[in-house]
């Protein structure tokens, strides 16, 4: 195990992007799989070898930016996806709402009734059924 890690030492390693370049390569081979498109198989491993690439790779800061630009380009898509988690999850027990005035979103518990809501950001009042 030492000799690995002697191989790996200056080397850039695994990161966010080496890790979506291997689920494509393998969602791929398993499209690939399934339609029985040969060329497809062929293609996926395309990504596989960016992925090793990008592993060994020595030049760090490069990988590094590569890896930024990446995490930039994906964000927002994170982020949505959290938001879009965590309504499902109170979806229960809240009710998400937009101020009419400055479209903050709003959280309200639900089964309240008719209630006065104040938006922190805007203080407008306006009526909102929980």
């Amino acid at each position: 195990m030492n000799w690995l890690k002697r191989f790996m030492a200056g080397r850039y390693g695994a990161d966010q992007l080496s890790l979506a370049l291997l689920i494509l390569s393998i969602v791929l081979t398993l499209i690939a799989q399934i339609a029985r498109v040969p060329l497809l198989a062929a293609i996926s491993y395309i990504p596989l070898a960016l992925c090793i690439f990008r592993m060994l790779s020595r030049n760090v800061n490069r990988r590094s930016m590569e890896n930024y630009k990446f995490s930039m380009l994906i964000s927002p898509l994170y982020a949505r996806f959290n938001k879009l988690r965590r309504r499902f999850s109170e979806s229960k027990t809240k009710r998400f709402l937009k101020c009419p005035q400055c479209k903050a979103e709003l959280r309200l518990p639900k089964g309240k009734g008719t209630i006065i809501v104040t938006c922190p950001k805007c203080r407008n009042e306006f009526r909102a059924k929980t």
